[in-house]
């Protein structure tokens, strides 16, 4: 699609408009949608966002409908490739039964991250992250 839309970055989401997306999130969050607009600053606004869940073989998703997204929390968005998403290998079963286990997971990472994040100050020089002043 040829456009009239100067090259930048946002202005290059404009062949994404109408196509089933997959946005992961700084927090580590994967929605599934359709994205209908966007913005200077890729702000998206995704319509029949699912939220999907993964361990190990299964998946789980829970239904968030109209969904916006601030641009500075997209860390990747790719299109979805309609062939293929029925020839995915995973089970999907009931978010309930996942989320457990996907709570788990975060708790760990989180401590993973404060562990890494402690040796590279006490060892490495590095700055901590998170203090007064540090946030939005």
């Amino acid at each position: 699609m040829d456009s009239l839309i100067p090259f930048t970055t946002s202005g290059s989401l404009v062949d994404c408009v109408d196509r089933k997306m997959l946005v992961i999130l700084r927090d580590g969050r994967k929605l599934h949608g359709v994205l209908r607009s966007y913005d200077q600053f890729a702000n998206l606004v995704l319509e029949d966002t699912v939220e999907r869940i993964y361990h190990e073989n299964l998946f789980a998703e829970n239904w968030h409908g109209l969904f916006l997204i601030r641009g500075e929390n997209v860390v990747l968005l790719g299109e979805i490739d309609l062939d293929r998403e029925d020839d995915i290998t995973l089970r999907q079963v009931e978010y309930h039964e996942l989320e457990p286990f996907h709570k788990r997971a975060i708790e760990l990472k989180k401590q993973s991250d404060e562990a890494k994040s402690q040796i590279l100050y006490e060892q490495k020089g590095f700055c901590k992250e998170g203090g007064e002043g540090d946030g939005y």
